[in-house]
């Protein structure tokens, strides 16, 4: 007697039911769109665009619309992954002690953003951003999210995180920003991805806009000043901050000692300057004197 082993009839039965098993299922994984997601290191962005856009770097001397720049960046993605879905736009920055500054709120209110924050040192250098970006990258492929990351950065560090994320079967698309000379990133992480795009001046230009310049002085052409006289003036303008703004804001900005917030620390330069007469720039002992003396004057009317 034939068991369902040999028997022909059965088995061409149950090689039916495997096929149609297997093709109910491509067509399943065919109705579920890809997704994308898009991954912009901050400190890269700013500082290359501000570069080519404005000619500096430093985020005091311009103004970024960074919803108009994210929404330009999601359009773009759209274009390129025609048949995909944005899952959303991971935005990494730094901060003191990792509490948003105003801007920082302000793009974390934006539809499909994700603001993810390191901490800034004491050189305003970003720490543990790309170990954010790893886990993110790692954790979002791992559980299939997504099928194509787009990454905004240029670090040599972040050649980790592409290699986690491919190694759960993400692929890896690299945008970068102009650069006026050379290259802003580094080549093993140029090497790694699997797609590498280039945003011009042009598609930067409408969001970046350069402040008003503020009068510079020459350090050539007045005597260095001590780092009393510079102490003395840092005290001075804490006095006019202070009954300008109350102690309220004193409270608010006690916490941070010894940093200050990045628009407060320029405030202060650019008045010091003036009532000095004389360049700070590039000068870190006196610019700690002035700092110094601010916070001095400050911490004795607490």
């Amino acid at each position: 007697m034939l068991n369902d082993d040999d028997d022909p009839t059965a088995l061409h039965t149950r090689i039916d039911r495997t096929n149609e098993l297997l093709e109910r299922m491509l067509a399943e994984v065919a109705k579920t769109p890809s997704t994308h997601a898009v991954f912009v290191d901050a400190g890269y962005l700013y500082a290359a665009a501000g570069r080519l856009v404005t000619g500096t770097e430093e985020r005091g001397a311009f103004d970024l619309d960074a919803e108009g720049l994210i929404d330009a960046l999601i359009d773009r993605a759209r274009q390129i992954f025609a048949d995909s879905r944005l899952l959303r736009v991971y935005w990494y920055d730094g901060a003191r002690r990792r509490i948003h500054t105003a801007e920082q709120l302000a793009i974390a209110a934006l539809p499909d953003v994700k603001v993810r924050l390191g901490n800034l040192n004491a050189n305003n250098q970003q720490k543990g951003v790309d170990s954010l970006i790893r886990g993110d990258l790692e954790s979002l492929a791992r559980h299939r999210a997504i099928s194509d990351a787009v990454l905004i950065g240029g670090d040599e560090d972040l050649v980790s995180a592409v290699e986690s994320a491919q190694g759960h079967g993400a692929r890896v698309h690299l945008w970068g920003i102009e650069a006026p000379e050379g290259r802003n990133q580094a080549d093993p992480l140029l090497w790694e991805v699997d797609t590498q795009r280039t945003l011009d001046l042009a598609f930067f230009q409408p969001y970046l806009t350069r402040r008003a310049t503020t009068p510079s002085y020459d350090a050539t052409g007045a005597p260095r000043p001590t780092r009393d006289d510079v102490r003395f003036t840092g005290a001075r303008i804490a006095a006019q901050w202070l009954a300008e703004r109350g102690r309220t804001a004193l409270i608010d900005l006690l916490p941070g000692h010894p940093y200050l917030p990045a628009p407060d620390d320029q405030a202060l330069l650019v008045e010091a300057e003036r009532q000095l007469a004389y360049s700070l720039r590039g000068q870190s002992d006196l610019r700690r004197a002035l700092r110094d003396g601010f916070w001095e004057h400050l911490r004795t009317q607490y």
